[in-house]
This record gives structure tokens, C-alpha cells and sequence, in this order.
């Protein structure tokens, strides 16, 4: 068992959410391991910026509005490089139509969960289609900062799609980024890709301000 991914996945699939905090001894008695295990996959998990110490054990970190703000801005910057690297494979030729097709599924599995009210499943599925964009990049390096972007974003809010208008233009987003890397037009991604990003977080901000 890797105890890190096990205590990550409780984290960010909402086990634990943002604010709580976990006791050592209570994630030894769920995963049946010892104290060191544990220890080690927390601290990986505060370098990550998922948890932070506590008294006894951590808490799980909730980005304060600015924290969530920055996380995003980042985000932006490197989905418009994976996005603009994944085009640039498809001009060339790297790309299979295979994995071209498959994006298109992730983005379709996307809508459907979302428009059938399935939020959790349609946030799974939507960082599904962002993740094989940046696989498709072939930059580990890349994909390793956003995913850890990803993770603390997910755990400090879970209500990008719940704004009326929002699925249906989290989809149209999505095609026209589709559209980008299927044409190998690596401009045309980044600036999908950027916009997307910022366009989900003015809705996270708005939604704030009305708190």
C-alpha cells in the first residue's frame, strides 16, 4: 500500500475537507498501518500545500481567497503551455487519433455528468480532460506542478460548475480547446487554455464576493 497516495486521495476525493483536522491515529486505524508511514505521507502532503500541522496531526488547508486567486493564475500559465506543447505534437504528427478521440471522451464525460447534476462525477471527469490535455504535452515536469495545483484547488472548492450558465459554457470551452489541438495551432490552445482557466476563476470570485 502507498500510505501518501491513500491519505492524498481522502483528501482531495473530500474524505477530509478543507478546514478539518486529521489525527495521526485516526489514519493509522482507517488504513490499518503504522505511525511512520503516516508521518511520512503527511509530511509529503504539506509540501504539497494540503496540510498544514496542527497539534495533533494536521489540518487539511483551505486557500483563503488570494491563496485560491494565485493557484489559479498559475494554473492559467500552465495549461496554456501544456495545451500549446500538446498542439505543437499534433502539427507534427506525435499525436495518434486514438488519443485525439479520447480527449473528446473525457470532455464528453464530462458534460453529461455535469447537465445530468452529477457534480461530483463531472468534476472528477473534468480534471480527467485537463490531465490527458497535459499528458498529451509529454512534459512530466509540467504535468507534476499541475497536479499538485489541481489537488489544492479541488480540496478548497468544489463549486466551479454549480453557477447556472457554467456547464454549458465549461463545454463550449472545452471544444474550442479540442478544435485548437486538433488543428496543431499552438497559439490558438494556449489562448483557449488560458481563458478557460480565468474564466472559472471569475466565477469562484464572484461567487465569493456574494458570501
Amino acid at each position: 500500500m502507498d500510505v501518501y497516495v491513500e491519505v492524498r486521495d481522502l483528501i482531495v476525493l473530500g474524505a477530509y475537507p478543507a478546514g478539518r483536522p486529521v489525527a495521526e491515529l485516526e489514519l493509522c486505524e482507517r488504513l490499518g498501518v503504522s505511525r511512520t508511514p503516516v508521518r511520512e505521507a503527511l509530511r509529503r502532503l504539506e509540501s504539497d500545500g494540503l496540510v498544514r500541522a496542527a497539534r495533533r496531526g494536521v489540518t487539511v488547508v483551505e486557500l483563503d481567497a488570494k491563496g485560491l486567486r494565485d493557484a489559479y493564475l498559475v494554473r492559467a500559465c500552465m495549461e496554456a503551455l501544456t495545451a500549446e506543447l500538446a498542439a505543437r505534437r499534433q502539427r507534427d504528427g506525435e499525436l495518434s487519433p486514438a488519443s485525439l478521440a479520447r480527449l473528446v471522451e473525457h470532455a464528453d464525460l464530462a458534460d453529461r455528468a455535469t447537465r445530468q447534476g452529477d457534480l461530483v462525477a463531472g468534476v472528477r471527469h473534468n480534471r480527467a480532460f485537463h490531465e490527458y490535455v497535459a499528458t498529451l504535452a509529454d512534459n512530466p515536469a509540467a504535468l507534476e506542478v499541475l497536479v499538485r495545483i489541481w489537488d489544492q484547488i479541488t480540496v478548497s472548492t468544489r463549486t466551479s460548475l454549480t453557477a447556472p450558465t457554467r456547464p454549458v459554457l465549461v463545454d463550449d470551452e472545452h471544444r474550442r480547446l479540442i478544435d485548437a489541438i486538433t488543428a496543431g495551432d499552438p497559439q490558438r490552445a494556449a489562448a483557449h487554455a488560458r481563458d478557460h482557466v480565468l474564466a472559472t476563476m471569475s466565477v469562484l470570485t464572484e461567487q465569493g464576493e456574494k458570501t
